[in-house]
């Protein structure tokens, strides 16, 4: 009973080793690249670990004959299972997957150069006698030329209209370092971008994570914003829970064990994680999560629009931290879709103001319900008030609470 009870122990504990194996090649993966290693160093110093405390737990699974025929037998075996194990991680850590993409050049695109050092992609519907302030839309990482096309018609009431990539995303320029991306520096870009227009105000219309941005920047220059409209807002109360330097990660689609690498060096060092991966590497997975996820931007059984490629996959991972900012009198617009999957509460995130809710709308309310929606920005910029105050959601509303 004794000897049972040590070789089951004994076997216990190497289980547990082996499947515990990765936790110290990725802290060997964290220290090497946070004291400035390159990526051969980092994964060879992971890959080794990973290999020495692999090998300790089949060690502890397989008892040490007596014979020393059977030490030999066991020793080849042991080895063959560590080899082999090696090579799958080695080369599932190692291997990079194709690069996605690139984001195609669009009918009108310009480029800003601005002082904040950021390379920005925009497009300009042109008023024939601008008669208001000019009108910027905010993208939730989307489609640049779609975009533009919709959102350019609010140019025939007198109003400049822009659609521009933010940094990181698009056809826009990328960071060496990652950590450079965030709601900082997007407000500094678009504050930047109010200047190069030499308008006193401006109209802000933010979609989806373009929302935050919008109540990010309405918050830091208030003085600045004639209007805006938040459109399927994303919550603000979320909006440090994902990327880096902390916070858990995003799901992304089959994250494999080299998407876990880059993880914990974004935790540790940005610089490294872009250096093992490269933008087109997590643009293309971040595609790839957007093909994944088309169709809950609409409601069931819409369909789904071709997703644009290049959205930015380290823009998409950095922190944004927000508190709810005072609309400061400026009048607000909110455009929420009944099939929205952004919660009803995010809302309540965002200044009080007047509510459109369009039926049979998703998270893409504008591709979803463009009549409506265009009719109520069209009337907001007018001066009118369309919708009613934001309040308790419908009974006909079908998202998250």
């Amino acid at each position: 009973m004794r000897r049972f009870l040590r070789v089951g122990g004994r076997l216990a504990c190497g289980l547990a080793v082996l499947l515990l194996a990765p936790v110290p090649g990725l802290a060997a993966l964290a220290g090497m690249a946070a004291v400035g290693a390159g990526p051969p160093v980092f994964a060879a110093a992971a890959l080794t670990v990973f290999a020495s405390v692999f090998y300790l737990g089949l060690l502890l699974c397989v008892p040490r004959p007596r014979a020393v025929w059977g030490r030999r037998v066991r020793a080849v075996a042991l080895l063959g299972v560590e080899a082999l194990a090696v090579w799958q991680v080695s080369a599932a850590v190692l291997t990079a997957p194709g690069a996605g993409v690139p984001a195609p050049r669009v009918a009108g695109q310009r480029e800003w150069e601005l002082p904040t050092g950021s390379r920005l992609a925009y497009v300009k519907a042109a008023a024939g006698k601008p008669a208001g302030a000019p009108v910027i839309v905010l993208q939730g990482r989307g489609d640049l030329a779609g975009d533009a096309a919709f959102f350019g018609v609010l140019a025939a009431d007198g109003r400049d209209v822009y659609v521009y990539d933010p940094l990181g995303t698009g056809r826009s320029q990328r960071l060496a370092d990652p950590q450079g991306y965030g709601l900082p520096r997007d407000v500094a870009d678009l504050e930047a971008i109010r200047d190069e227009l030499a308008a006193g105000r401006i109209v802000l219309i933010g979609h989806g994570t373009g929302a935050q941005l919008a109540a990010a920047y309405l918050g830091a220059f208030p003085g600045r914003v004639e209007r805006v409209v938040f459109s399927s807002p994303a919550p603000l109360r979320t909006a440090a829970a994902i990327g880096f330097p902390a916070g858990p990660q995003p799901p992304w689609p089959g994250v494999d064990a080299r998407m876990l690498a880059i993880q914990t060096l974004l935790r540790v060092e940005p610089k490294a994680a872009r250096a093992f991966a490269g933008d087109g590497e997590l643009d293309a997975r971040l595609d790839r999560q957007r093909r994944l996820t088309a169709a809950a931007h609409h409601c069931p059984g819409a369909g789904a629009a071709p997703v644009v490629p290049g959205a930015g996959g380290y823009a998409s991972l950095a922190a944004r931290p927000l508190a709810r900012p005072a609309a400061a009198g400026v009048p607000v617009l909110l455009i929420k879709g009944s099939c929205d999957f952004q919660p009803w509460s995010s809302i309540r995130d965002y200044p009080r103001g007047r509510l459109v809710y369009l039926r049979e709308a998703g998270h893409a309310a504008y591709a979803d319900a463009p009549g409506p929606y265009l009719k109520a920005v069209r009337r907001f910029l007018a001066g009118e008030n369309p919708g009613i105050p934001a309040g308790e959601r419908p009974p006909t509303y079908r998202g998250p609470a």
